[in-house]
């Protein structure tokens, strides 16, 4: 079927004076109702022209009096849709031609794609209203959108944004979507994803085996999860697995079979209000939960909040979300039974919170496919809630945190920082200060794995795509990159990559046959947070983690930094201690413990520290006395922060083992936030002939084991070893800035989701009258260092260094 392009009379008068302006704009333009808003805007301002989507974004051209159009140039800033972000725009002024009326053309499809693509978007307050309408033709449809939600990323197979490069190319609209989205003045208009009971995808509920189970699918689903069940749920960018949140056994036995032993699980809730009674929510949470992204925000658990302690053990946070897909909103207003423990409210028969947790195996990709969720979930969920609208993208769920920082005038300054992006973020570019000579892919690290593409100033990060640790996983990997570069039209002329030898993306990388170049770990967090915030260098940079490789072949973690995008110096670091076990040093927490000790105390730390080696296994204890005794010892040197978390949290008894990535820190933060203030550990800093810092925890594990002896309350302890570190870290960088002249101050890594760590360190640094910035778009842990790598690589190469 042809259609004709949309069009309205102008309302010219004839002998007007009249003008003619073209605008090329870049930004988030397609799929968002950029083009029908658009065409209502000129036209309520009499103006004839068109507008039209091309691979590098919209154009539009507007003819009538000079004055409507200047209008029209102060209104398409000042009135933009909800999901419409314009970024940049050319502007050229033409000939008038006489055109007598508004026209939105056909997409074109010729040239260098440029266009930005639009994440995925939680449903509207419109379509929410019209999926409760009983009198709407769409009451109950669980696929329902319009230009300002739905799926975008996860479905979108090339562009420019048209049905028929997406997923939704295999569903013909009915009479009634196609005069819907044929109509300009329709919010549906040119939505790509609309679809109705009639013409679109459906849902049905299966059992393990595949086998459809009668009777309405979300009710039953409802019903199930409400009586104790799992349930695998088909969503926008993948599958969840979902429980009853307040029931100890459903967790229990969802852990059990994920495999999932410890790491905390993402909570569901069906409104705000509900979230409110589960946690401690501050403006900025409560807006980052509700803002068209909807992402899993980790807040401050209540006190007696209504879920399983098995939902996130050993910690003082709760990852709450809402419901994003009318399927999930759908879900929670189903009726299950008649008011109970499990309801939100008292008297209610509808769900309460769910554990809303990745579908997939421990380790393994999230599931996409209804066959695929079906093999690989199998022994996992008890029934299946399927759709039929494919996805093209596995896109995860992003994890972002509010926390507030002390300001200079005694006030709090409330930021926000995300710890994975994905869902509704990516893949929107972060546009970076200097332009990139060449084409760049940056493939990031071995954990939380992202990459990215660096063009020009626009730098896209991939999604979430997880750890590369095992076959799937890595094929997932690679599978993303293809795709990314596929979708964006764009092909690498240069590597980026991590400096680590055996990383699964560092080999990678050598294999693809094009020039590379390797950047060290806790350069490129530096170098992310500067591209985050806008900043080109030299800097002061404090990177904070568990792992990176380092230019000496130690194992970096707490590193002082000068630098600027291309280059670094060591200023300074923790103090090496022998890492025992390598990788295992990263589960069991008495390796780190006894590494500490052994530098602290000597080989006698077993006699000053006894009631601590009483806690480890004799034969283990055995093993790594005599391996720290050998003077051939093979340990590996570390600065590693992580682990100093992990020893601490070891010698306080508050975590034997990382279950969970991280376990261990969290815990210890957990406790030392029960504890209002203490007084600090003691701690030094080392200053060497040539001007290299180092911050010497011997001192602070002294005091520490001094305070265990004569049982000082853990909960104090943990506070004043935080109390410490930050005094220790502060107190190094001020010491770079007072030697460099350098008042630019950067905090990047895995450590700083500590939230008490760093508002403690904020405020330390402020103070001085240090300028702070932390990252605000994308993760300061491993999934933020593709930017940085890109960035880096970029900056060698136009300074010929690469």
């Amino acid at each position: 079927m042809v259609r004709k392009p949309a069009q309205a009379g102008s309302g010219l008068e004839p002998g007007a004076t009249l003008a003619r302006r073209r605008l090329e704009i870049r930004g988030r333009v397609q799929g968002v109702g950029f083009r029908p808003w658009v065409y209502r805007l000129a036209t309520e301002l009499g103006l004839a022209g068109h507008v039209g989507n091309d691979p590098r974004g919209a154009f539009v051209e507007l003819e009538g009096p000079p004055a409507a159009i200047a209008r029209f140039g102060e209104r398409l800033l000042a009135e933009q849709p909800p999901l419409v972000e314009i970024c940049e725009q050319d502007v050229s002024e033409l000939p008038p031609e006489g055109e007598r009326v508004f026209r939105i053309l056909a997409s074109r499809h010729e040239g260098e794609q440029r266009a930005e693509i639009t994440p995925d978007t939680a449903t509207c307050p419109d379509c929410l209203r019209e999926l409760s309408d009983p009198a709407d033709r769409r009451h109950a449809y669980p696929f329902i959108n319009c230009t300002n939600c739905g799926p975008r990323y996860s479905i979108i197979r090339s562009v420019p944004y048209d049905r028929a490069r997406t997923t939704m190319a295999a569903f013909t609209m009915c009479p009634d979507c196609q005069a819907e989205y044929d109509d300009p003045a329709d919010r549906r208009f040119h939505a790509q994803p609309d679809a109705c009971g009639i013409c679109g995808p459906r849902v049905w509920l299966t059992d393990p085996a595949g086998d459809e189970i009668g009777g309405e699918a979300i009710a039953e689903a409802a019903r199930r999860l409400h009586a104790g069940g799992i349930v695998a749920i088909k969503g926008l960018g993948g599958f969840h697995l979902a429980c009853r949140a307040d029931d100890d056994r459903a967790v229990a036995e969802l852990r059990r079979r994920k495999a999932r032993e410890a790491k905390p699980l993402a909570v569901m809730v069906g409104r705000l209000d509900n979230a409110r009674q589960l946690a401690i929510l501050d403006e900025p949470a409560e807006k980052i939960l509700t803002s068209p992204a909807h992402p899993i925000v980790l807040a401050p658990k209540r006190a007696g909040a209504p879920v399983s302690e098995h939902v996130a053990p050993g910690t003082d946070t709760l990852g709450l979300m809402l419901p994003y897909t009318p399927l999930h909103a759908l879900l929670f207003a189903a009726p299950v039974g008649d008011g109970g423990a499990g309801e939100p409210e008292s008297g209610t028969n509808t769900l309460g919170p769910l554990v809303m947790t990745s579908g997939n195996p421990s380790a393994e990709p999230l599931c996409a496919d209804n066959d695929e969720a079906l093999r690989r979930l199998g022994r996992i969920a008890d029934a299946f809630l399927l759709h039929d609208r494919d996805i093209e993208r596995r896109v995860d769920d992003s994890v972002l945190m509010s926390v507030a920082l002390p300001g200079r005038d005694g006030g709090r300054d409330q930021r926000v920082m995300p710890l994975r992006r994905s869902r509704g973020y990516a893949p929107a570019p972060v546009h970076v200060t200097r332009a990139a000579p060449a084409t760049i892919l940056a493939l990031g690290g071995e954990l939380k794995s992202t990459v990215c593409l660096l063009s020009g100033h626009d730098a896209v990060l991939s999604e979430h795509l997880g750890d590369l640790d095992n076959p799937a996983a890595f094929r997932n990997f690679t599978g993303a990159i293809a795709r990314l570069e596929e979708l964006l039209g764009q092909k690498p002329e240069h590597i980026a990559c991590d400096l680590h030898p055996d990383y699964a993306a560092t080999r990678h990388a050598r294999e693809l046959g094009l020039p590379v170049s390797e950047v060290q770990h806790h350069h490129a967090h530096i170098v992310s947070c500067m591209a985050d915030n806008g900043l080109t260098g030299p800097v002061i940079g404090l990177a904070c983690d568990g792992t990176g490789y380092g230019t000496d072949g130690a194992i970096w973690g707490c590193e002082l930094l000068v630098c600027d995008e291309a280059d670094f110096e060591r200023a300074g670091q923790l103090r090496y201690f022998p890492l025992l076990g390598g990788d295992a040093a990263a589960v069991e927490t008495w390796r780190p413990a006894v590494g500490f000790l052994a530098e602290t105390f000597g080989a006698d730390w077993p006699e000053a520290c006894p009631d601590v080696a009483r806690r480890i296994d004799s034969e283990s204890l055995d093993l790594a006395r005599r391996f720290l005794a050998s003077p051939e010892s093979p340990a590996i040197q570390t600065s590693s922060l992580g682990r100093l978390f992990d020893a601490t949290a070891f010698l306080l008894g508050i975590c034997e083992r990382n279950r969970a990535e991280a376990q261990a820190p969290m815990a210890l933060e957990a406790a030392a936030a029960a504890c209002e203030s203490a007084e600090p550990l003691l701690w030094s800093l080392l200053e060497s002939e040539d001007g290299s810092l180092e911050i010497d925890y011997r001192p602070l594990i002294r005091d520490l084991t001094d305070g265990i002896a004569t049982e000082r309350p853990a909960a104090e302890l943990a506070r004043a070893f935080h109390e410490a570190l930050a005094a220790a870290l502060a107190f190094g960088v001020e010491r770079v800035a007072e030697r460099s002249g350098l008042e630019r101050v950067l905090l990047s890594g895995g450590c700083f989701a500590n939230r008490l760590l760093l508002a403690r360190l904020w405020s330390l640094l402020r103070r001085s009258g240090l300028d702070v910035y932390i990252q605000h778009r994308v993760p300061a842990g491993d999934g933020g260092i593709a930017l940085g790598q890109a960035v880096a690589a970029a900056a060698r190469l136009e300074r010929g260094s690469a």
